[in-house]
């Protein structure tokens, strides 16, 4: 059995080192992957299986397990997309002769919105740090930061001083497949940015030398799951109670940029999304809190 999960493993790690060297994927990306084959090799294992030899009637095994065990259809989606690339690299690459995911139907998907925060309740989560203090004021440089650019978690706490001009008021973004945008980070953000920089930035880091623009206490990056934490922090100080995910204040970044008439196509480049299908689900976003505006306020509404 330890021979099997030894092989399960040096297959998997050679089909990621195949699809980062293809398509630039983010360790991220590689890591849900990972999981994901590791999860079903050892399912396998149990059966004296292993990924290789892995037939159609046990991956439909495996999925109906998952979902009697609870999982989403969102879930079982992305899981049936991991097997299927996987097993695609395996036919590409000849190690395997027939596809066993190729006639696995996948779970159909509702269009789910991304949650969002109205104006008013951003702006109690930004005022929510403590700014007379160094860790508030690098907090609310932070949020501020992500507010007005868009950014994803990762791409905010990976943050370098260098990826930063402070005259042009840009901050330059390596994104999902190494892709490189420039987006503008508005004079109220620039501010809180230039101000965190000038009196809390030294004291967080001390003695202590650091490249990254927002560090720990421990002057290296923050983790998404750090930050993740600061946000609910934040958020129950400010009194909103919604349901948030880390990248609630990405999604009222477009969100309101549409609602202020920003065109469709500048909010995909802002935002980093390769397709504008991705950005499209922003416009539903806007056009309901059209329709309950109307509905508030219109006197036949």
């Amino acid at each position: 059995m330890k021979a099997m999960l030894e092989k399960d493993e040096a297959l998997v790690e050679r089909f990621l080192d195949a699809l980062w060297l293809e398509r630039g994927l983010s360790e991220n990306t590689l890591s849900a992957y990972r999981s994901d084959l590791q999860a079903l090799s050892l399912w396998l294992q149990e059966k004296g299986l292993d990924l290789h030899a892995a037939a159609r009637h046990d991956l439909l095994y495996y999925l109906q397990q998952r979902v009697e065990q609870g999982a989403s259809p969102r879930s079982s989606a992305r899981l049936l997309s991991s097997l299927r690339r996987f097993y695609r690299y395996l036919v590409r690459e000849r190690l395997l002769e027939e596809d066993p995911s190729a006639r696995i139907e996948a779970p159909k998907l509702g269009r789910s919105l991304p949650k969002s925060l109205t104006e008013e309740e951003v702006e109690r989560l930004l005022a929510a740090p403590l700014t007379a203090e160094a860790l508030g004021l690098r907090d609310r440089a932070m949020l501020e930061v992500l507010y007005a650019s868009g950014l994803r978690v990762t791409e905010l706490v990976s943050l370098l001083l260098p990826q930063v001009n402070l005259q042009q008021g840009l901050v330059k973004i390596i994104g999902k497949g190494n892709k490189e945008r420039l987006v503008p980070l508005g004079e109220e953000a620039l501010n809180w940015l230039e101000r965190y920089l000038r009196e809390a930035r030294g004291v967080l880091l001390g003695a202590r030398q650091s490249e990254v623009l927002f560090p720990s206490r421990r002057g290296t990056a923050m983790s998404r799951q750090a930050f993740w934490q600061l946000i609910k922090r934040y958020a129950l100080k400010a009194q909103i109670d919604k349901p948030l995910s880390p990248h609630t204040l990405r999604h009222a970044f477009a969100t309101h940029l549409l609602n202020h008439g920003a065109d469709l196509r500048v909010v995909q480049l802002l935002l980093g999304h390769s397709s504008l299908s991705t950005t499209q689900i922003y416009t539903h976003v806007a056009r309901e809190r059209l329709k309950s505006l109307h509905a508030m306020h219109h006197p036949r509404g």
